[in-house]
């Protein structure tokens, strides 16, 4: 059994940035040896949009990642960095495999998502031209108005709570570009709606045809 795939010390140790909205980046969140295990087990798909886990072909190491993921202790410690109730709050966990054209548009999060968590599994030498790197914005007009940015590599974790004012977006990239996303989400009706179209979309995507060739280890890519 794979166990102990994230650094949750490395997340209670890190302070909250408050600008240019509240947010915590934790680089090597997924420590380098077990990211090199979970990228080769996850699939080669040029397919753009979010991809429930179940609808997709993943090793023991990915799927152990996305089960830590939702657990219990990174749960608390998400809620004890922001101040959060969190305990009761419903899970929506996707993946992405790719970068499209009409990715990375600035936006805020839906009012349904409390917590947004971005964790990055892309290879460390990608990504150098600022190109599909996350950049937290000052405000909804201007990609360049930012005050921080995020490198889409190395295991790195983003978390911010959803506010009217978290702009974020990316200049346009195209091509394989791995994010595991998360929210703990609200119990309204917005949450229950998005959470039934979550589960649609697995089930629809579960019945795609898939012959999915897995990827080399992060030490063989250039």
């Amino acid at each position: 059994m794979v166990t102990g795939m994230l650094d949750l010390d490395a997340l209670s140790a890190t302070p909250v940035s408050i600008e240019p909205f509240p947010h915590v980046v934790v680089s090597e969140f997924v420590p380098p040896a077990a990211l090199t295990a979970v990228y080769a087990d996850l699939p080669r798909d040029a397919r753009g949009g979010s991809f429930p886990p179940e609808a997709l072909r993943l090793g023991s190491h990915a799927r152990a990642l996305v089960k830590e993921m939702q657990g219990p202790e990174l749960r608390a410690r998400i809620a004890e960095k922001f101040v959060l109730e969190l305990a009761d709050a419903p899970t929506m966990l996707t993946v992405r495999l790719a970068s499209r054209l009409s990715d990375g548009r600035i936006h805020t999060d839906s009012v349904a998502k409390q917590v947004t968590l971005l964790l990055y599994l892309n290879p460390p030498n990608e990504f150098e031209t600022h190109k599909g790197c996350l950049r937290l914005l000052r405000g909804p007009d201007d990609l360049e108005n930012y005050a921080v940015e995020v490198p889409p590599t190395r295991g790195t974790l983003l978390v911010f709570p959803n506010d009217k004012k978290a702009w974020h977006g990316h200049h346009t990239y195209v091509g394989p570009r791995y994010v595991i996303q998360m929210n703990y989400m609200t119990h309204d009706s917005k949450a229950r709606a998005e959470m039934r179209r979550h589960r649609m979309s697995a089930i629809f995507k579960r019945l795609m045809p898939s012959s999915l060739p897995r990827l080399r280890p992060l030490n063989g890519t250039s």
